[in-house]
């Protein structure tokens, strides 16, 4: 369901691969249409700005920058595909004592590989997908590891009815239709019920106080099992480090802390855009999710800056063939 149109992902890769393989399906993209001689690796885009007659001609400036030397290029139209995860959040100014704490701490993308924390006790903060899989890595080297979590979280699993992938299954013309028919609420509680009959949330110190459908669900088969098992405790939101421990907002204390990883999510920004394009609490106004509507043309557009209940590409692949069309005027 992830692959683009025009190339399917080959039989042998798994359902759900892991990020080399999906690294590795880009890779024989580009090669089977011969796009690396299109890319520029290892440059910056410095600048992106309007021509002198942008309202006649929709054309701009691009600069970039590669290995110290800059570069200027006028182009007819402009793709921004960045995404959404582009800069880390570490909110810092949350968690009081920690430039006290004399353990290490990082952001979940600096977290490359479980084995430098063997044996150690540590704290994963957040626990959207990436806070849920690093804690299961975590859990299979560390003497304990604990997840901190303000508000908890669904969990969903990948293996859905019969051993299906969780997303050809739910996603459906006629699921969605019944999306369409029924209130959000039914449709929330039989999802909820489904879900707590695999794991009980509540008991499990996980249910959260949003419903299952108002915002993105976790997503992780193994974590019910890690946590049952005693090797992830799950607690609430950290009130406040001292040199070694972390003190939670309950109360309860934990010590000889040696490491603690936000998974605190990311913020987007386009510096390169200047002016153009204003972000505020993580979220810009485009037409369509796509288009910046104050342009005098149409020529710059915004494409995968969503966050969709299933894969990225294949609407990522739609709103590019939409672009095109309209930078040609059709």
């Amino acid at each position: 369901m992830m692959c683009f149109s025009d190339y399917p992902i080959p039989d042998h890769f798994p359902n759900f691969m892991p990020n080399s393989k999906i690294q590795e399906y880009f890779r024989m993209y580009a090669e089977e249409f011969g796009l690396l001689k299109y890319i520029r690796f290892k440059t910056s885009v410095c600048g992106v700005t309007k021509q002198p007659d942008f309202s006649t001609s929709g054309q701009w400036k691009v600069v970039t920058e590669c290995e110290g030397r800059k570069e200027e290029n006028v182009f007819d139209g402009v793709m921004v595909c960045t995404g959404h995860h582009v800069s880390p959040y570490l909110p810092l100014h949350s968690f009081p004592g920690i430039e006290k704490f004399q353990g290490q701490y990082m952001h979940s993308r600096e977290y490359k590989n479980p084995q430098s924390f063997t044996g150690k006790r540590v704290i994963v903060i957040g626990i959207g997908n990436s806070g849920a899989d690093v804690t299961v890595e975590l859990s299979h080297v560390t003497k304990q590891v604990f997840l901190s979590t303000r508000r908890g979280a669904w969990i969903m699993n990948r293996v859905s009815c019969n051993g299906y992938p969780g997303d050809v299954v739910l996603l459906s013309r006629f699921n969605e239709l019944l999306v369409k028919i029924f209130h959000p609420s039914l449709i929330n509680m039989y999802l909820e019920n489904k879900l707590n009959q695999k794991f009980d949330h509540e008991m499990y110190g996980l249910k959260p106080k949003h419903r299952v459908l108002n915002q993105h669900p976790t997503i992780n088969d193994a974590l019910p099992n890690r946590i049952i098992s005693g090797l992830v405790k799950v607690k609430g939101n950290v009130k406040e480090f001292t040199e070694r421990a972390a003190i939670f907002e309950d109360g309860s204390k934990e010590d000889d802390i040696d490491a603690v990883i936000f998974a605190t999510g990311y913020t987007f920004s386009f510096p390169f855009l200047q002016d153009l394009v204003e972000v505020v609490e993580n979220k810009i106004t485009l037409y369509k999710r796509v288009f910046l509507p104050n342009l005098e043309k149409p020529t710059l557009a915004i494409i995968g800056l969503i966050q969709p209940l299933g894969a990225i590409m294949p609407i990522s692949e739609i709103q590019g063939r939409w672009v095109t069309q309209v930078f040609k005027g059709k």
